[in-house]
């Protein structure tokens, strides 16, 4: 019954993992999507000016929109996998207690950041609901909506390896 409970509590981390990994791949997948999309839209944009004489206009607007999302999502997936720029060696040559603490201070600050991204940008999706894109139709909210999706992610993968970082160290004494 005791190794039950065990193999559980060792599952569940897993589990927890194996869904955040794979909600991080999926912003790379669309992402990556979305790349594709934009290289070929700016395709037909050249196309259509010097081919066609005819310059697809919607095409400005899309690709900066466009490049929000790439951006917002690549920068989520980032937070999951720890592969942004950082300069860790100070941190890393540091006695234990002090890179403990250096680790959730700088958790602490991408998790405030993170908030901060998604509540802002939750107010400018409120704010830009009736004004629209020109040359698109949709409405500005669209813009703003990345930067929710990407602090909430921010905040979920932080939150989700502090977690970690704190509690397995303490089952692993047990």
């Amino acid at each position: 019954m005791n190794t039950d409970i065990e193999a559980s509590r060792e599952a569940l981390p897993a589990l927890h993992d194996r869904l955040l990994d794979g909600l991080a791949r999926l912003c790379l997948i669309v992402a990556g999507v979305l790349l594709v999309f934009l290289i070929l839209s700016f395709g037909w944009l050249v196309f259509g000016r010097y081919v066609l004489n005819n310059t697809p206009t919607w095409i400005e607007q899309s690709s900066l929109l466009i490049v929000v999302y790439i951006t917002c999502l690549g920068a989520a997936a980032g937070v999951r996998f720890r592969s942004h720029l950082s300069i860790d060696f100070i941190r890393d040559g540091a006695p234990a207690l002090p890179r403990a603490i250096m680790q959730l201070v700088a958790d602490a600050f991408v998790l405030l950041f993170g908030a901060f991204m998604a509540w802002q940008g939750g107010l400018m999706v409120m704010n830009n609901l009736g004004r629209p894109i020109p040359m698109l139709g949709l409405s500005e909210s669209w813009r703003a909506a990345p930067l929710v999706i990407c602090g909430v992610l921010m905040v979920l993968f932080t939150l989700a390896d502090a977690l970690t970082r704190i509690l397995v160290p303490a089952r692993e004494e047990e």
